[in-house]
């Protein structure tokens, strides 16, 4: 929405001469003085005090302190004077050795202060009039993600403002053209560009984009927190990262279990008794990264049984799905203490606060997983807090809560979701259409072994891991298009059901290519990759 500005167009719009008997607003004082017969000057404004002319523009803060006087000198201590305020009269009031202008509570748009008296001079009269505006709205300020093509050349950060706004980039001020718009340059591996703007009323709008750009493709593989202690495990998967075949790892950060895998100082995962320790967070991303591997944090969200069974005894109830009678929600095979309730502030906030934490400790992203509600028929869940709002609604504003909280840290967000989500997103409350507006990549379970037969044409799905992916991901793609957030497959590496071995692992990957996804996460709950379906990236 375009924003209006009010021009002030009352008599004071037309500069005047200095000189006796003016009268000068500021935003801490409008004082009058006398200093002769017929003489009045207004006093300075004080120590601290941003003063403003005639004409001037006053901002929220500025509008809600201003306050005027006139000086006790005036004769009879204000006889005779009168002061109005848009055509209203304006009383007075002794405050010490001045008279207070008893002003009302400025609204938003142009003003005019009038005072007037008797002059000593024959058939002649004293009037002085102030015009100012107040302007409480924060100026416009769109800035588009960064799409970063050249990992060595500097980023170019772009968008468009209010047109009266003075803009910086990251505390250096930058031109805007006619129409508003600007571009800067920031130097390559800027974590975070902070984009300021304030207008002449001294508004301010600020955001933060990531100087990275676009998530960089990542071939990823999960490891639990315990399976990084083991070292057969972890050396697995260091193999493949030192030989090229991965780039990425992704390190459970809370697990399905509620347990978070290092020494978490969140106030609440400590009160509960769910930092572990399992890890040092700190050893572990520094020696991914010495290897090549960038590191994604996943955090399993509303799933957790620690979270809930440690509410459910303390009598917060409400941080729990429940029925419709009172009672925590049985999630099918989960359990009934397993979901916690993602409209409950307290529960969004332990997930939002290990995720700022996991920035901070240095992962490179963080990956929500179970971020839904569960199964199971709407009618039998109740979601205390959630107000007016679907769990659609609620889910997608958690996540963007969370990407807002990340992006002083410079840190990717990734969603991941059911493959039904793209076709059926009131199954579990995942609208993918909404989603890829509020998160850098989506991560869809795609796995062969999870579809019913017959899903998206294919008879066994789990036999046919290239027609299922294939088509799945079309969908995925479909709700992508038109923004910059990536499609991140999760693809299977374990057998269920049929036996998976390269051929099928391989399979899939070319089934994300099909859809121009270089990116996937492989999933094995062992830790157990086949190296063997994986190319080499750099020769990719």
């Amino acid at each position: 929405m375009s924003r209006t500005r009010i021009p002030y167009s009352g008599p004071s719009t037309r500069r005047r001469p200095a000189r006796r008997g003016a009268l000068i607003a500021t935003a801490g004082a409008l004082a009058l003085a006398g200093t002769g017969i017929g003489a009045w000057t207004l006093l300075a404004p004080g120590p601290g005090i941003e003063g403003v002319s005639d004409g001037a523009v006053l901002g929220g803060r500025a509008a809600s302190q201003v306050s005027a006087y006139l000086a006790a000198g005036a004769p009879g201590g204000g006889k005779g004077l009168h002061a109005t305020l848009d055509g209203a009269a304006v009383p007075f009031t002794m405050e010490g050795a001045r008279l207070r202008l008893g002003l009302p509570a400025l609204k938003e748009g142009p003003h005019t202060l009038v005072v007037a008296g008797e002059s000593s001079l024959p058939f002649a009269s004293r009037r002085s009039v102030v015009g100012f505006s107040v302007d409480t709205t924060p100026p416009e300020l769109k800035v588009t993600d960064p799409e970063i093509k050249n990992a060595s050349a500097p980023v170019t950060i772009s968008g468009t403002a209010s047109t009266d706004a003075e803009v910086s980039v990251n505390g250096k001020k930058v031109p805007l053209d006619k129409a508003g718009a600007f571009r800067a340059t920031v130097p390559k591996g800027t974590p975070v560009v902070t984009v300021t703007a304030v207008d002449r009323a001294g508004n301010t709008t600020t955001r933060a984009v990531s100087g990275r750009g676009r998530r960089p493709m990542v071939r990823a593989a999960h490891i639990t927190a315990i399976g990084w202690g083991d070292d057969t495990l972890r050396g697995g998967i260091l193999a493949l990262v030192r030989s090229g075949k991965l780039n990425a790892v992704e390190l459970d950060v809370k697990d399905e279990d509620g347990e978070v895998g290092y020494a978490s100082q969140v106030p609440l995962a400590r009160q509960i008794g769910a930092a572990k320790g399992y890890y040092d967070a700190r050893k572990a991303i520094d020696e991914l990264h010495a290897a090549g591997a960038q590191v994604i944090g996943r955090i399993v969200a509303f799933r957790d049984p620690k979270l809930a069974a440690a509410s459910w005894k303390a009598g917060q109830q409400d941080r729990l799905v429940l029925t419709p009678s009172g009672q925590p929600y049985d999630g099918g095979h989960y359990g009934a203490l397993s979901f916690t309730n993602f409209a409950d502030p307290a529960v969004r906030k332990y997930n939002q606060d290990l995720a700022v934490e996991a920035a901070r400790l240095g992962f490179d992203d963080v990956l929500y997983d179970y971020v839904r509600r569960p199964d199971g028929p709407l009618s039998q869940m109740r979601f205390p807090g959630i107000g007016s709002a679907t769990p659609e609604q609620s889910i997608t504003s958690f996540v963007a809560d969370t990407r807002a909280a990340l992006r002083p840290h410079g840190t990717y967000l990734g969603v991941s979701v059911f493959g039904i989500a793209a076709t059926r997103p009131t199954e579990i409350a995942q609208d993918i259409g909404a989603l890829v507006k509020v998160t850098d990549y989506i991560a869809p379970m795609v796995y062969p072994s999870h579809w019913a037969p017959g899903e998206y044409g294919v008879a066994q799905p789990d036999t046919s891991p290239y027609a299922i992916v294939q088509r799945s991901l079309a969908d995925f793609a479909r709700q992508a298009k038109g923004t910059q957030t990536e499609i991140v497959p999760w693809l299977q590496d374990f057998s269920m059901g049929s036996t998976y071995g390269p051929a099928e692992v391989a399979a899939q990957i070319k089934a994300a290519e099909a859809n121009k996804m270089e990116s996937f996460i492989l999933w094995n709950a062992g830790a157990r990759y086949q190296g063997a379906a994986l190319q080499q990236i750099s020769a990719h």
